[in-house]
């Protein structure tokens, strides 16, 4: 098991709304520290061993529950696990003791070469096999369990042994992991393959679910098919908000990400954002009071 740094208690992870941690908004936090019930921040971004950036986390860290979420592990890589990426991350997660650890049903990298992007799977036993496989060794290093995103699509393998929504149960189950139920990207593969998100939402046991993610997405016109692009690049769409409150009646408060990666705007709108979370998970406890 990892060694605990008594400057890092591990703090619980509310049922609250948080927000994802960029750089924009580091000075006003650190100056500020304005109420956030939680903060996430992309694992790769702080595999630097020194520099202001960890002189910030540390500060940062001290006062807020932490998630790290990983972009670049590659889980489902027909290469095997990268032992530097794994072992700085064990680091990190050593060094901050984050509350969630999580990372992505996907693959980015083969053959020493990197795409910039999280590309999918095909929806077979041979690919559940591997990263039930994989995700087994990732928490084996880190001595402690991992949530795992399920993430947007813009193309379907022919064939295939399951749908999407059991693929992922399926790996979650035989793997012990958890689940980072991404709602905006069950919303856009929903749109871009033509099915019902409600029936994603039923297949998922709700003891797995770990954390939320919420984002805006891109619709792209004049095509002769619909088509969403998951951008992070803009509020969360009505659309989305309504299979969240059909979420959250399903699995109860679940700790709520507010993700924005591109056009980030200023801490405010985040915050707004988050705050409309918040309502949907307010409503749930007082009606289940």
């Amino acid at each position: 098991m990892a060694t605990r740094d008594a400057a890092f208690p591990v703090l619980p992870m509310p049922a609250e709304a948080g927000i994802g941690l960029r750089a924009p908004h580091v000075e006003r936090i650190l100056r500020d520290r304005p109420y956030i019930p939680w903060l996430e921040v992309h694992s790769e971004n702080l595999f630097a061993a020194g520099g202001g950036i960890q002189s910030a986390m540390a500060q940062i860290r001290a006062d807020y529950p932490l998630s790290l979420h990983g972009v670049g592990l590659s889980l489902g890589s027909a290469d095997e696990l990268n032992p530097a990426h794994l072992g700085r991350l064990k680091a990190l997660v050593d060094r901050y003791q984050p509350a969630l650890v999580s990372e992505h049903l996907c693959w980015g990298a083969v053959g020493g070469l990197h795409s910039n992007d999280l590309l999918p799977l095909p929806f077979t036993e041979e690919a559940v096999r591997l990263l039930v496989s994989r995700i087994g060794q990732v928490q084996e290093v880190l001595g402690r369990g991992i949530l795992v995103e399920n993430i947007s699509n813009y193309l379907r393998f022919c064939g295939g042994d399951y749908t999407e929504w059991e693929f992922v149960v399926e790996v979650v189950r035989r793997s012990g992991c958890g689940l980072l139920l991404d709602v905006n990207n069950i919303y856009v593969n929903a749109v871009n393959h033509a099915f019902d998100p409600l029936d994603y939402l039923r297949a998922i046991p709700t003891e797995v679910v770990g954390e939320i993610h919420l984002a805006g997405f891109t619709r792209k016109d004049d095509l002769p098919v619909p088509l969403l692009i998951d951008t992070h690049s803009r509020p969360v769409s009505d659309a989305v908000w309504s299979l969240y409150a059909e979420a959250i009646a399903r699995l109860g408060p679940v700790p709520t990400l507010i993700e924005w990666d591109q056009d980030i705007p200023d801490l405010e709108m985040l915050l707004a954002e988050a705050g409309r979370a918040e309502e949907v998970l307010d409503a749930y406890r007082a009606h289940a009071a």
